[in-house]
């Protein structure tokens, strides 16, 4: 199933609603949407239980499997993640 703009404005709009600071995609759905088999965000701001309640709902939510992982705390992968992926929301 081809990624579309409004699957990503979704998991946004449901990052936020958890109190998301920021979101980034990364993996194969930047590289090649047209041919994504999931959907690979990095989220910052929400913690604990927080974080896994977000997750199921994303996963509920879009027509794709979605792995989510939190931004912190900071390691080689995820300033790998910030350096390559693309951000979805900043909260400025």
């Amino acid at each position: 199933m081809m990624l579309k703009r409004e699957h990503l404005d979704q998991a946004v709009a449901i990052a936020r609603r958890y109190g998301a600071d920021r979101v980034l995609l990364f993996g194969s759905a930047l590289e090649s949407p047209e041919t994504a088999r999931d959907i690979d965000l990095a989220v910052g701001g929400v913690d604990g239980w927080e974080f896994f309640g977000m997750a199921a709902e994303m996963e509920e939510a879009l027509p794709l499997p979605v792995d989510v992982i939190p931004l912190a705390p900071e390691n080689a992968f995820t300033r790998h993640i910030r350096a390559r992926g693309r951000w979805l929301y900043e909260r400025r």
